[in-house]
């Protein structure tokens, strides 16, 4: 295939402005589905996007389109949108030399479009700006070209106006792609070099690794070897997905396509690995891409004690299609064996425990997220630490440093007072403000972590109307007054309830998690006991009353020494069982950790 006729391009954009739309119309316009074949976002495969009317997952597809005469190969990836999967977004750009940056005509610039558009240009790809939506009776396309030259930076005059739904000007985003991305570099001669930049497990063919070919060239029954992985194979069939699945003779330099040379050892392929063959090998892998740092951790037990090592084997396979998962073994005395896993946020949380239900049938428990914190010893140690059970003694500690983020909001300007109010109540520092248009607003601050994961975009959606957007960026730790929250259910401590809090607001915080649990806790035969402690000290408690058998039922009439006798035996039996006894905790009282007062 000839090199300049290829094309690597991505669609990049903020959450719902109508990516996977345009996704679908280029698949109609080149004649890669039937009509009777399509489908509203084809390329969403998982239920899971279907359903919450999201991308997940970045989607590869080769297109082929005729234009002056002569078929061009366009290989496209339609990316995620929001911040939690924003490593896909990055995997995907690597393995691009242009990008389409889709912009909603009514919603203009928002956060994550910002975001995107930072690592479009980091890694030096052509912006195609596409202004989708035109069709809405509320567009306001002067306002969208105005945002673009004043924020990003794109003239306006570059800018293609499109409507996905209808097909109105699609093409010419088509013909745009053609004469504004260049086509893919790399030397044809040189040794093999093709960049990892997708993977997932099949049951009967292992392995399949999406890759772009750098240098070189790729061919059924060359021996490859992973040059991070070290792992060494014989490729078996290479392909591509037009969406449906062809086999191809080669992959030539700047193609991407699949790869399979039955791989059964899940750990010995990285994303972002270099694949050379084995006799004539490069002699350095290709840069890759920044490997990206889990922002949110918790504790994933499946539900039947029995299933860890089902467990096990499904996480190691959703981290091979996901590498941004990260998961190690830990014990729970209230939940037993389970994993740590490490997400880039609280979205991000929810979709792997819904396909980890879904895809591999293991019911998990999870427990309350939380972040990273870097722990200073008094004898000069310095620990990072993933979980509050991991913190040393406060006796042993010099001071806890929490990470911080950079938080960016654009906002209509009539709800600039509430953004602040909901970020001051969140400890965040205000940085910078500045108007994008006559009415919106951009926000910057400086918040903590711990503050944003669990419930603060609801908060800001809540508080806006749904006009709000957010984008954050890890900036690195800082010291605070922190404590380890302990809660206790009679008398035993429960590590998976535990968390580290601001030492000021512990009492507040202790007395309304007790409160909640006391109503998410069932009632047993014994009194429960649930208290929150900071070290030693008790600051908050509350009681869960028993269910009380009517032992007095039988006796109607009679001396009272035998009514005081039958209760004082089920007084002693009550003690005995509470001594004994084990309560069963839901698994919204592990979540219920996390929220907010205001809930």
């Amino acid at each position: 295939m000839e090199r300049d006729r290829i094309r690597n391009f991505s669609i990049i954009a903020h959450i719902d402005h109508g990516k996977s739309t345009l996704a679908d119309r280029f698949l109609e316009i080149t004649g890669a589905l039937s009509k009777r074949e399509m489908e509203e976002q084809v390329l969403d495969t998982m239920d899971l996007e279907r359903e919450k009317g999201i991308t997940i997952k970045a989607h590869f597809v080769r297109l082929e389109y005729k234009y002056k005469g002569k078929t061009f190969y366009l290989n496209l990836i339609d990316t995620p949108g929001h911040v939690d999967f924003s490593y896909e977004v990055s995997r995907s750009l690597a393995a691009c030399e242009g990008a389409l940056l889709v912009i909603d005509a009514s919603q203009g610039v928002e956060a994550q479009t910002l975001a995107n558009t930072y690592l479009a240009i980091e890694n030096d790809l052509v912006l195609i700006p596409v202004i989708n939506k035109i069709d809405l009776p509320n567009a306001d396309v002067e306002r969208v070209l105005t945002q673009l030259e004043t924020i990003i930076g794109i003239p306006a005059e570059e800018a293609i106006m499109v409507s996905a739904k209808y097909g109105t000007n699609v093409e010419k985003v088509l013909e745009a792609i053609i004469e504004r991305v260049p086509p893919p570099g790399g030397k044809k001669e040189g040794p093999l070099r093709a960049l990892v930049f997708d993977s997932w497990f099949d049951n009967y063919r292992g392995v399949i690794t999406l890759v772009r070919v750098v240098d070189g060239i790729l061919e059924p029954g060359m021996k490859i070897k992973f040059m991070q992985g070290g792992g060494v194979h014989e490729v078996t069939e290479l392909g591509i997905l037009t969406p449906k699945y062809r086999k191809v003779k080669q992959l030539g330099t700047g193609e991407a396509g699949l790869v399979i040379a039955s791989i059964k050892n899940i750990r010995e392929v990285m994303i972002g690995d270099t694949i050379t063959e084995l006799k004539n090998p490069a002699s350095e892998p290709l840069p890759g891409f920044k490997r990206m740092k889990p922002m949110v951790f918790a504790g994933f037990y499946p539900a039947d004690g029995y299933n860890y090592e089902d467990l096990r084997e499904a996480l190691e396979k959703l981290s091979l299609n996901d590498s941004s998962i990260t998961f190690e073994p830990e014990n729970s005395q209230a939940l037993g064996m389970g994993f740590r896993c490490g997400f880039l946020g609280m979205l991000h949380r929810e979709i792997i425990q819904e396909r980890l239900e879904r895809e591999f049938g293991i019911k998990v428990i999870t427990t309350a997220p939380s972040v990273g914190y870097r722990v200073y010893t008094k004898d000069g140690q310095v620990i990072d630490i993933e979980s509050p059970s991991e913190l040393p003694p406060p006796e042993k500690i010099e001071k806890i440093e929490e990470p911080y983020v950079e938080l960016f909001i654009i906002t209509p300007d009539e709800y600039v007072g509430p953004v602040m109010k909901l970020t001051r109540d969140r400890r965040g520092i205000q940085k910078k403000m500045e108007y994008i248009s006559p009415h919106r607003v951009m926000m910057t601050f400086e918040v903590p972590l711990s503050e944003i994961i669990y419930d603060f975009f609801n908060k800001l959606k809540s508080i806006t109307r749904g006009y709000a957007s957010m984008d954050y960026e890890f900036i690195g730790y800082k010291p605070g007054d922190l404590v380890k929250l302990d809660i206790l259910i009679n008398g035993e401590p429960v590590e998976a309830l535990s968390f580290i809090v601001e030492r000021k607001r512990a009492y507040d915080k202790g007395r309304e998690v007790v409160s909640r649990l006391r109503k998410l806790i069932p009632r047993q035969l014994f009194e429960v006991a649930i208290q929150a402690s900071v070290g030693k000290r008790v600051i908050a408690r509350e009681t869960v009353k028993p269910i009380r058998k009517d032992v007095l039922a039988k006796c109607y009439g009679g001396d009272v020494t035998r009514k005081r006798k039958l209760l004082e035996k089920q007084k002693e039996g009550k003690k005995r069982m509470k001594r004994i006894g084990r309560v069963d905790i839901p698994q919204e009282a592990f979540l219920s950790v996390m929220k907010s007062d205001e809930d």
